[in-house]
């Protein structure tokens, strides 16, 4: 009878914790960060590459996501964004997965869904992408002189939660 007891006190209480494993395994996490700063010379150029302080704002990047895990990195394609996004990319050890910032959302949800990911983006798409994956219009566009907003996007079950950090040097 002892047994029985201790048994079913153990089952009470180990269920609770495999249910919550499982719902954290289809926990997916989201960060955003709008490209490091551009080479504003020449108003031609579509495709500028970062200059040297937006270099050192990509290795400041890798630095603030040191302890966080990314199973895949997404960047837009332009030399702005992947030259911000690869840093983050090397350390984790995963390649630059290219998207298009009118990327279908469900799509992008199913596909990472329980994973850990970083999105490189631009003034206008970073925030438009958070307001799809949220399903309203949470977030405005960044200035354009702002390049350290990073926004959190926490997605399990049904419940979505996100958070803003703004300007981070």
């Amino acid at each position: 009878m002892k047994h029985i007891i201790i048994l079913v006190f153990a089952l009470l209480f180990t269920a609770p914790i495999f249910s919550q494993s499982k719902d954290n395994s289809e926990t997916s996490t989201y960060y955003f960060i709008r490209h490091a700063e551009k080479d504003r010379s020449d108003k031609t150029n579509k495709d500028p590459h970062l200059i040297e302080k937006g270099k050192q704002r990509a290795e400041h990047w890798n630095a603030v996501f040191k302890n966080i895990k990314f199973d895949a990195v997404y960047s837009t394609n332009y030399n702005r964004t992947k030259e911000t996004a690869q840093p983050t990319a090397i350390v984790n050890k995963v390649n630059l997965t290219l998207y298009h910032p009118n990327t279908n959302v469900v799509s992008f949800l199913e596909s990472t869904k329980g994973k850990t990911v970083l999105i490189v983006g631009h003034s206008n798409t970073i925030p438009q992408f958070v307001n799809s994956l949220l399903g309203k219009k949470k977030y405005d566009d960044i200035d354009d002189s702002n390049n350290g907003n990073l926004y959190i996007v926490t997605i399990s079950g049904s419940r979505e939660t996100s958070d803003i950090l703004l300007s981070i040097d």
